[in-house]
């Protein structure tokens, strides 16, 4: 098999380049801050099929504060998900797809405002299989399927989105080995660079108990991921859990975005707990001087954060 050629990738350049990527934050935060109930089980997709243009002003939000790179919201957006919501397939591949187009069209209306700006990038989401069953699974990765499950799953999700003019894959919030060794053999068949982000329990573990070194050096001498990281998770873990990574693999981007470092109630789908804009922008530098490449924020995290992670990392 020959291995993907990212020699092109704009993305791949600017990280080359030693900038730190700045990401955006939490897309079902700031859906929520615009007046929409998520508490469904398609979460931020659900604002996918019913006001598509309240993502795009999500996505702006995140541009207008300082965001280099918008992540799609097909995270909870499967097509399996989608068709139990009473979609038939072609509508729910659609619906993916204009995930991709939302943002793009939120990275034009961007670059007219700005028109001396560096452009942003758009990161297509991949998320777990766990998110597509929408029952909090994806936090532990205790599935209880065959890695049959997961190819066929992932295949789907990944296929359809490698057509898109998305910079880069961001395969996020994986908690399991199990499921990084199906990503790591669907990513070596693609073109398109990606990311994997692992949510992680403490400092040292994957959710499913994993030691993250022995998660990410299974991709130690693969082209495909180009960065590995930790998203949704504490942030309190993340100096470590970036030293055991740059460790581990040396020669790969990381990427951090973890959450604001309040508990999630899958059950009741409500999060408790408090966190300051001002400590994360704190925080950010820390993860910077570890060795992080790309950082952003996750569940919780709004504009108001990554204007903080930015003014911080100045």
């Amino acid at each position: 098999m020959n291995k993907p050629s990212f020699n092109d990738s704009r993305i791949l350049n600017y990280l080359k380049s030693g900038r730190i990527l700045l990401l955006d934050g939490g897309m079902s935060n700031q859906l929520e801050a615009q007046g929409f109930n998520l508490n469904n089980e398609l979460w931020s997709a659900k604002v996918l099929l019913s006001n598509p243009r309240a993502i795009v002003e999500a996505h702006l939000h995140y541009l207008e504060a300082g965001s280099q790179c918008v992540i799609t919201t097909s995270y909870q957006a499967s097509i399996s998900g989608l068709i139990k919501t009473g979609l038939n397939e072609t509508q729910a591949k659609d619906l993916i797809l204009s995930s991709v187009t939302l943002a793009e069209q939120a990275v034009e209306e961007y670059m007219v405002s700005n028109p001396c700006a560096e452009r942003p990038f758009v990161a297509a989401s991949i998320g777990p299989y766990g998110a597509s069953l929408a029952d909090g699974s994806e936090y532990h990765g205790d599935y209880g399927v065959a890695d049959a499950v997961l190819i066929k799953h992932h295949k789907k999700q990944i296929g359809l989105l490698a057509a898109t003019n998305a910079d880069i894959f961001a395969c996020e919030t994986i908690p399991s080995l199990q499921e990084a060794l199906v990503l790591k053999q669907l990513l070596a068949e693609q073109k398109k660079p990606a990311w994997i982000s692992f949510s992680c329990k403490d400092d040292r573990h994957l959710s499913d108990g994993t030691p993250i070194e022995d998660c990410v050096l299974e991709f130690n001498q693969c082209s495909n991921p180009v960065a590995l990281g930790v998203n949704c998770t504490n942030p309190k873990y993340m100096v470590k859990l970036i030293e055991r990574i740059k460790v581990t693999c040396p020669d790969k981007f990381i990427v951090v975005y973890p959450n604001s470092g309040e508990v999630f109630d899958a059950t009741n789908k409500t999060w408790h707990g408090t966190a300051s804009p001002n400590e994360c922008g704190s925080a950010s530098t820390k993860w910077q001087k570890a060795g992080a490449n790309i950082v952003g924020g996750c569940c919780r995290m709004g504009p108001e954060h990554i204007v903080s992670i930015k003014q911080a990392l100045k």
